[in-house]
């Protein structure tokens, strides 16, 4: 849904529901993204329906897509501490293995990138 979002810039109500009729149904989905704060208000809607309230993606949900672009168009992905949680000494097993899995695609990108003539 971000991603459709992220095209529209500002989006009303009925921009959103056009969107969400492709996804699986969920009657909440509007509420549960301003409530975990992906999507904010841009501007209030007046009273009696002159101006229709506008909505924008977050900061948060900005930084979360730029994020993901960025690992699509192979940039490596980060992995101190600070950057990226798997990273931490006390992760569970399954994280060790995403993290092991990082540091090979990682690996990978560098020699990609030493291949390709540019």
């Amino acid at each position: 849904m971000l991603l459709f979002l992220k095209s529209e810039g500002r989006f009303d109500k009925d921009k959103f529901d056009d969107f969400n009729e492709i996804m699986s149904w969920d009657k909440n989905r509007f509420e549960n993204l301003k409530k975990n704060g992906w999507i904010e208000v841009f501007r209030k809607g007046g009273n009696r329906g002159s101006r229709r309230a506008l909505y924008q993606l977050s900061y948060k949900a900005q930084r979360v897509l730029t994020s993901i672009y960025k690992k699509l168009s192979g940039e490596e992905i980060p992995t101190t501490q600070s950057s990226n949680p798997l990273f931490a000494k006390n992760v569970s097993y399954s994280d060790k293995v995403y993290r092991n899995f990082i540091i090979e695609m990682n690996e990978f990108i560098k020699q990609q990138r030493h291949l390709s003539p540019e």
